[in-house]
């Protein structure tokens, strides 16, 4: 089974703008999405749009020893070791991304009280952007202020791809949120959101995947622990 990672690096702006343009290869390396950082919930005008010196990576690795080497011995894997990563076993995927077509629909299952780690990952439909806009932007800022997401954030590759990546304490959180399980006028706004695309897809493709963190590496914006521990 593969190893997943997902990272967080400041980056000069040639370096990210790099990554951007030409995915990095290595050995080991099946597959790699470099995206520009996105603030939850931020203007659809402002810089905080599009943060390209904060870079956000998720790849799929042969095994953890590839990880090791491309953090060690890559130009862009160095930089991206000085920055803050989480390494993932993969549970389950709803929807299909291509390069990611040889995943089952499960490997496995988590407790409700165990910590789970959410990665979504989308070729929009550049016609469907408004209509993605008006729908996101409320659920965006439901994950964003949600008491059991201990990290949660968005990325962006332009023209057309976007993801979410969150952490969340236990399992039973999560879902709490995505099924509008929760108390407040803001519950329901993932489970709408999810029927209206469901009513017209904003996308080409579209995936959710759900990991097991196995561990935690280096430091990002002052902290090292948002994965938190199992109860």
């Amino acid at each position: 089974m593969s190893l997943y990672s997902f990272h967080l690096a400041r980056l000069p702006l040639l370096g990210a703008a790099g990554g951007l343009l030409s995915p990095p290869r290595a050995p080991g390396l099946r597959h790699i999405e470099v995206l520009a950082g996105m603030q939850l919930g931020a203007p659809v005008v402002s810089p905080r749009r599009m943060q390209l010196g904060r870079t956000a990576v998720f790849a799929e690795w042969e095994d953890e020893e590839a990880l090791t080497d491309f953090l060690a011995g890559h130009p862009f894997g160095r930089k991206l070791n000085d920055g803050w990563h989480v390494r993932l076993e993969f549970v389950r995927r709803w929807g299909e991304l291509h390069e990611l077509a040889g995943l089952p629909d499960a490997a496995g299952q988590l407790a409700p009280d165990e910590p789970v780690i959410a990665v979504t990952l989308a070729r929009m439909r550049l016609p469907e952007l408004p209509r993605f806009i008006h729908w996101g932007r409320p659920v965006e800022r439901q994950i964003r202020d949600h008491p059991e997401a201990t990290l949660a954030m968005a990325a962006i590759r332009l023209p057309r791809t976007v993801s979410t990546f969150s952490i969340w304490s236990s399992t039973r959180a999560m879902t709490g949120m995505v099924f509008g399980r929760d108390d407040g006028e803001a519950a329901r706004r993932h489970a709408d959101a999810m029927t209206e695309r469901t009513r017209r897809d904003f996308h080409h493709e579209f995936t959710t995947l759900r990991f097991r963190p196995l561990s935690e590496h280096g430091s990002w914006d002052g902290r090292s622990d948002y994965v938190p521990r199992s109860v």
